[in-house]
């Protein structure tokens, strides 16, 4: 009754998505309780949050035009553009989160079939092994090389800077960091949309499936247990709803 009633209360105050994501972080806390024998049984369980359903994500997509502007004409005569590059680069073309993306080391960047790979570290403790596309090998080659990191297997992949130095320190990027690099990254290459690090993870979807790639095997490289989840980074139809618009003759 109680947890009904705080749903109710919340519903009042707060978007859909929301008051959906204070319950479910309930019913986690109480299963937590119920598996440690604190409680006999989950209270939260019974309790029904709003109705929400979307068939296209709200996240920010660039087209593969501003995508590539933005890789290649990327200041890389410092070692921290080329940091910058390779963070965007394993956004786009791993479809990976910026978490995941943050926390790799350099182990995690291995040979292995005449290839280079990433070990992805996603949520739920997911590990996804991806082969590298040939663009986002040459970046992180650079870049390691230029960092001078390559024998240090055990530290974080992609590093913070010191300050303004343009130099690197030993401590890893942190979300934080990466989001205000992409809006940086943003405004000097002049995209006015307001991007995030998400913006890369739909990005690169979206183009994997407008060049024929399937939708089950881009559920596997996002690491997504549902296809329908992985359909909500599908944005083809946006360029095709701007099209007919401009049907109109007035």
């Amino acid at each position: 009754m109680h947890v009904a009633a705080y749903i109710e209360q919340l519903q009042g105050e707060r978007s859909a998505p929301t008051v959906k994501q204070h319950l479910a972080c309930i019913r986690m806390l109480f299963d937590w309780l119920v598996t440690g024998q604190v409680i006999p049984t989950n209270p939260a369980h019974s309790v029904r949050g709003p109705r929400h359903s979307v068939s296209k994500g709200v996240t920010p997509v660039l087209s593969s035009e501003e995508a590539t502007a933005l890789l290649s004409g990327m200041d890389v005569s410092t070692v921290v553009g080329m940091r910058d590059r390779a963070v965007i680069a394993v956004m786009t073309y791993t479809f990976a989160r910026v978490g995941t993306v943050v926390a790799l080391n350099g182990e995690d960047y291995f040979p292995q079939k005449k290839r280079w790979w990433l070990r992805l570290r996603e949520k739920n403790g997911k590990v996804n092994e991806m082969p590298c596309h040939h663009k986002l090998e040459e970046y992180l080659d650079a870049y390691i090389k230029a960092a001078g990191i390559a024998d240090d297997r055990k530290g974080p992949l992609f590093r913070a800077a010191i300050g303004k130095t343009k130099k690197l320190g030993p401590g890893a990027m942190s979300r934080t960091d990466v989001w205000y690099m992409v809006r940086r990254r943003a405004s000097d290459a002049g995209i006015e949309t307001a991007i995030g690090c998400h913006t890369f993870r739909a990005t690169g979807i979206t183009d994997y499936l407008t060049n024929g790639g399937r939708i089950e095997v881009a559920q596997r490289m996002a690491g997504h247990s549902n296809a329908k989840t992985t359909g909500l980074y599908d944005r083809r139809n946006d360029d095709i709803s701007v099209g007919e618009v401009e049907r109109i003759g007035i």
